[in-house]
């Protein structure tokens, strides 16, 4: 292929490096309005009264606006597709504060130092209520989060909100109880993952305008601007089409972005002063008001035979929701959906759970989604499995790993087109030099372990969410391409365009691509889920197919000969026959000055019946200090079956992100409350991400395969990556040293105290 499989630069690459004006507050118009938000200091507390008389009357401050000042109407801030799996179960504003951060008031103003003495100035009279803190003690209690009664549910979750309980359900495959008690050997488990926060580089930010039409503009920093716009319209009860919501370049998000966490704020002053507005929030509010990862605990317990063959997986996990439900219901059912399928050859297997609320920060959508969890826990006990029967755990993996052309009982019943796993495997056995070392090496001041991990995602939400572009032939002979997917650094714009391209017959300088806004790109649910190459990408290999049809039509009309009788091959077109030619811009130019005066546009949509997995193979080498307990992850090794690779430079990086970040996840993120329910660490300073000089060697190689329902064989790679550092480096630890900490984040003190439970 001429453009997919090559390493084209980000479309983007220029601007970005020479620090263009491309994100969201870079864009905003100098005489905005500033907001900023009165937060609650109480972790549950219901509002008596709040006087805002003497903040009000400070110079400069335009608005003040309370629960009294808001619509009524409840919605949600998850990023779904309609109808949402989450509950509708916040307003704007409301009475009653359910954590720490939890908005009280919006003070809008023309200048940041009347907008804080304002907020000092406003008096709030609490009702302090205990909280409810321990997710493990929330089923049932006595605190109840939510207590309002125009709470509702559009989907059936298995909601039951007077028992805290946000979502619950099970899936079952053959008698998990009766398989295990013929098994020969039987281990159970405890795993718990803490909350991690996702920390981009751009914090949450919008701001919004009054076009000449009197419509309201939302400019956001969001990976889903067209369910922003149905949130909008939800919240402040005006319809969409009074909406535009336009995507700029966004700095990271990691799934926080697909929470619309800022946006109702400035669009609720916008709609009300007629003035235009920003917000931007502090990396503080960033750590403490918008959303994390979930934290899950994992009761896990598997059956085999004493050669290794796994006959049995059952895992129940529960989930803290926060205090609002966005995500809940949909993050919990990736942690079996995702890591069960992975031993698909057990004769029964069990996923059942419940996620719950708590008065603390919501969780959201962070890379991975549920599976990262989910795998931490199932790969890490059958690394204890190996352990206990003296087995490599690769030779484990080999003997019981998911295979091409199988049916995934646990996997929604797909059928898996492609997959590779078993190569992977082989090729991180080769690259670490695995066959020619031992799990455990004494190196004199510290121990070196190895520890091997799969993982496995999806690609899209099958059945559901849509991706759709438009293409437009302008006059030269170049190419538009315009998409409703968000790049987030991701670089799909150019991924995107290079299919294009390969679809043309062109370059893929030929392609100007457009990240519009939701009046004119066209309708796409968002960048999530792992779905743009796969999703996205088809929609353009059958809207470039409709677009090389037109062409050929057209230029049939022109020449006065039957299509068939047509051939284009990117450059030119011209008659099979050779009597008739024209360059592409000769053709394009005729089109537009009224010799065919047609304009050539195709567009096209894709949802797909299926959501084939990539997979992925990690394989760690730590070091352990003996004397410290310090822990070093020294080389880390991964293979990813992403069916075809479209751009291998980008694949890299996204990969080489995802390990670093799992590397974070497993040894020093945590993000903890106090005992009144505020977070402790929500700074840089205080939350500890890996650093470059903990980086240790990354090194990322592909194993290809064929996805016949994806764009040239492709499969997502997104989320796949982040999920194999955790309990491959627990492994590691546990290899070294003997002790397996079961708890994350693995620390030098669990592992010098050998709290193996923890």
């Amino acid at each position: 292929m001429n453009s997919v499989g090559k390493g084209v630069i980000k479309k983007d690459a220029m601007a970005l490096v020479t620090g263009q004006p491309v994100y969201c507050d870079d864009l905003a118009p100098k005489d905005c309005l500033i907001i900023k938000l009165l937060r609650s200091p109480h972790a549950y507390a219901k509002i008596r009264s709040i006087d805002t008389s003497i903040a009000k009357r400070i110079p400069g401050i335009e608005a003040v606006y309370t629960y009294e000042d808001v619509p009524t109407s409840r919605f949600t801030l998850a990023g779904q597709s309609y109808p949402e799996p989450s509950p509708y179960d916040r307003r704007i504003l409301e009475n009653v504060v359910r954590y720490v951060g939890d908005e009280v008031a919006i003070v809008a103003g023309t200048n940041e130092d009347c907008v804080d003495r304002a907020l000092k100035a406003i008096k709030v009279d609490y009702e302090v209520l205990e909280p409810l803190l321990n997710f493990e003690k929330s089923i049932d209690n006595a605190i109840v989060v939510h207590e309002e009664d125009d709470y509702k549910c559009l989907c059936e979750i298995g909601n039951d909100v007077k028992r805290n309980i946000v979502s619950s359900g099970e899936s079952v495959v053959g008698d998990v109880d009766a398989v295990l008690k013929d098994c020969e050997v039987v281990l159970e488990r405890d795993y718990h993952t803490k909350a991690n926060a996702q920390a981009m580089m751009e914090t949450m930010r919008s701001y919004c305008y009054i076009d000449t039409y009197g419509r309201l503009n939302c400019v956001s920093s969001t990976q889903i601007p067209f369910h922003v716009r149905r949130i909008l319209s939800n919240a402040l009860e005006i319809p969409k089409s009074k909406i535009n919501v336009v995507k700029p370049r966004i700095g990271g998000g990691f799934g926080a972005k697909q929470t619309a966490c800022c946006e109702i704020f400035t669009a609720f002053v916008t709609w009300k002063l007629k003035k235009p507005s920003k917000i931007v929030y502090t990396r503080e509010e960033t750590f403490a008001a918008s959303n994390s990862r979930h934290e899950m605990k994992m009761h896990v317990r598997i059956g085999a035979t004493k050669d290794g063959t796994i006959e049995a997986i059952d895992l129940y996990t529960l989930s803290n929701q926060g205090a609002y439900g966005e995500h809940g219901p949909t993050t919990i059912g990736l942690a079996g959906h995702k890591s069960l399928p992975l031993y698909n050859h057990v004769k029964a297997s069990r996923f059942t759970y419940d996620v719950v609320y708590t008065n603390t920060m919501r969780a959201g959508a962070y890379r991975g989604y549920g599976a990262t969890q989910g795998q931490f826990a199932v790969e890490s006990i059958i690394n204890e499995l190996a352990d206990e029967l003296n087995m490599d755990p690769c030779e484990i993996r080999f003997k019981n790993m998911t295979r091409e052309n199988e049916v995934l009982s646990q996997y929604y019943n797909e059928e898996l087109n492609a997959c590779a796993l078993d190569r992977c495997l082989e090729k991180a056995m080769e690259m670490i030099d695995y066959k020619n070392k031992p799990l455990r090496r004494d190196m004199g001041d510290f121990v070196r372990g190895l520890g091997v991990s799969l993982s496995m995602q999806g690609s899209g939400i099958s059945g559901l969410d849509v991706g759709s572009v438009e293409i437009k032939l302008q006059d030269d002979g170049f190419y538009t391409l315009s998409i409703g997917a968000t790049d987030m650094g991701t670089g799909c714009d150019t991924i995107l365009a290079q299919m294009v391209a390969e679809c043309m017959d062109c370059n893929v300088d030929q392609v100007v691509t457009s990240s519009l806004d939701t009046d004119h790109a066209p309708y796409d649910t968002g960048s999530y889920a792992s779905s743009t190459t796969y999703v996205t990408g088809m929609a353009v290999v059958k809207a470039c197919e409709k677009l090389r049809n037109s062409i050929l039509e057209a230029a049939a009309g022109f020449f006065d000969v039957d299509k068939e009788d047509i051939e284009f091959d990117g450059k030119k077109i011209y008659t099979l026959d050779h009597t008739h030619e024209m360059s592409l811009a000769d053709f394009a130019d005729t089109c537009f000055n009224g010799g065919i005066a047609k304009a050539l546009i195709a567009s096209d949509s894709h949802m797909s019946p299926t959501s084939p997995p990539p997979f992925m193979v990690g394989i760690a080498e730590v070091d352990v200090d003996k004397l410290t307990g310090e822990i070093k992850v020294h080389d880390y090794v991964s293979v990813v079956d992403c069916g075809t690779v479209i751009n291998p430079n980008l694949a890299r990086v996204q990969a080489e992100g995802g390990i670093v970040q799992g590397i974070g996840m497993a040894l020093s993120e945590d993000i903890t409350y106090s005992n009144e329910g505020k977070m402790r660490n929500r700074n840089f300073l205080q939350y500890k991400l890996p650093t470059r000089v903990d980086v240790p060697s990354v090194r990322v190689e592909f194993e290809s395969s064929y996805e016949d329902n994806g764009p040239f064989g492709a499969k997502s790679i997104g989320e796949v990556v982040i999920n194999t550092p955790t309990s491959a480096i627990a492994s590691a630890i546990k290899h070294a040293t003997g002790v397996q900490v079961r708890t994350l984040p693995i620390t030098a003190e669990k592992v010098l105290l050998g709290k193996e439970d923890e």
